[in-house]
Order: structure tokens, then C-alpha cells, then sequence
């Protein structure tokens, strides 16, 4: 199966060579040469990866980072052509998987692109198999869409499972409202980040024993939501 890639960076004769590397070994790719055009492709695309140099026209890479991880959880490497740590900590700290630093070997570019791969494909069909996934005195059930406290089954509307279902696979992660809200409703839904808290405090409800006090659903105060057993 042909793995579709991104990739964004101002200069275009990187652009061809990264581009005509990796269409040697199949891959599909798409090129964008600055910040708002990348963003726009991977709002229109399904990618298996991309890769994002953080020098960008109109807006800068950690931005365009920032900005995609709000509806979407595509591998991002970051290219750079700095070597500070900081900036490769702060692409990370962004949403980013991975950095190279320029000038880069396209033999290790390929290498890093095939291992991120590799890792999210194993990681999706772990998450396919798990047919049912327990943490503490919960218990979810995928296929079927049941959640089970202590044995007793808890009805969920379709939204609560799925908003209840993406933390327990994602534990101590934390979502910021806008991320949910993307993520579960689409990043076309009209409403706005009301909707999440609103869902979350019905879902409290539901699964906890004392919702002021949570023991699974958890708020990071100024961020968002995260799950933990």
C-alpha cells in the first residue's frame, strides 16, 4: 500500500530531492512551500506523515505543528536547520514526533520516515485488536460500544463513548477542548468548545462516583482534559 507524505520547506530544490527519494521507494508525496499552504493540504489530505521545516513563509513551523495537531494526530517530523536544543525541544513540546537537523543525509531521512511508520502502523493495530480495554474498575468494550463500572454496565450517548474511548487510549495525554472538539465532533462541527465541557461533565456524571472529585476523567486547569485510572 503507497504511504502519502507531506512535505513543507521554502526551498524548493529540497523540496525536489526529499520528493524524488522517496517516490523512488513508492511513497506518494504532496510539497507545500509555506506555512499556510501546508496547514490547507493537511486539513484536505489523509498523510501518513510530514515533514515540516520550521522556516517558513507567511507562518512558521512550529505554528503550522501547533495548528494541525488541533484536528489531527499525523506523524510530524520537523525539519531544522538549527541545531539549538531548544528548538528542537520546543518543535517537540509543539506536537512534533521527530527532528532532523540540516544538512541531513536523505538515506536517514528515509530511515526515520520508515521507522515513524512502522511504529504508528504497530500502534494502530494494537488499538485494533484491543477489542476491550480496562483501567481500574472500568471497563470499555469497543466492538460492542459498552462501558462497564465495576461490572455495572453505564449508558453512554455515542459522543460521550467516543469522547471516554480516545482518552482511555490515550492515558495521561491531555486534550485541550478544541482538540476534542476537532477530533470527536470534526473540524467542520459548528458549535464551539462548550459542546466538550458540556459532555464531559455529563459523562463525569455517569462514570464517577463523585464527579467534583474524578478518579478517571481529570482536568489540567488551563489546558484541557486527560484520562487516568
Amino acid at each position: 500500500m503507497s504511504r502519502k507524505v507531506l512535505v513543507v520547506d521554502d526551498e524548493k530544490l529540497i523540496v525536489k530531492g526529499i520528493r524524488f527519494n522517496l517516490e523512488q521507494d513508492g511513497m506518494e508525496v504532496d510539497c507545500a512551500y509555506d506555512g499556510e499552504e501546508a496547514v490547507e493540504k493537511a486539513k484536505e489530505n489523509k498523510y501518513d506523515i510530514i515533514l515540516l521545516d520550521l522556516m517558513l513563509p507567511k507562518m512558521d513551523g512550529l505554528e503550522v505543528c501547533q495548528q494541525i495537531r488541533e484536528f489531527s494526530n499525523v506523524p510530524i517530523v520537523m525539519l531544522t536547520a538549527k541545531g539549538e536544543d531548544m528548538d528542537k525541544i520546543l518543535g517537540l513540546d509543539y506536537g512534533a514526533d521527530d527532528y532532523i537537523t540540516k544538512p541531513f543525509n536523505i538515506l536517514e531521512v528515509k530511515a526515520r520516515i520508515k521507522a515513524i511508520m512502522r511504529r504508528a502502523r504497530s500502534e494502530h493495530e494494537e488499538k485494533e485488536k484491543a477489542k476491550t480495554i480496562e483501567a481500574g474498575d472500568l471497563k470499555l468494550d469497543c466492538e460492542s460500544r459498552r462501558v462497564f463500572i465495576a461490572g455495572k454496565e453505564i449508558n453512554l450517548t455515542a459522543k460521550e463513548f467516543d469522547v471516554l474511548e480516545l482518552l482511555v487510549f490515550n492515558p495521561n495525554k491531555v486534550y485541550s477542548r478544541e482538540n476534542l472538539l476537532n477530533i470527536v465532533w470534526g473540524y467542520e462541527y459548528p458549535g464551539d468548545v462548550r459542546t466538550v465541557d458540556v459532555h464531559i461533565r455529563r459523562l463525569r456524571e455517569k462514570i464517577e462516583a463523585n464527579p467534583s472529585e474524578p478518579k478517571y476523567v481529570h482536568t489540567k486547569w488551563g489546558v484541557g482534559y486527560y484520562f487516568q485510572a
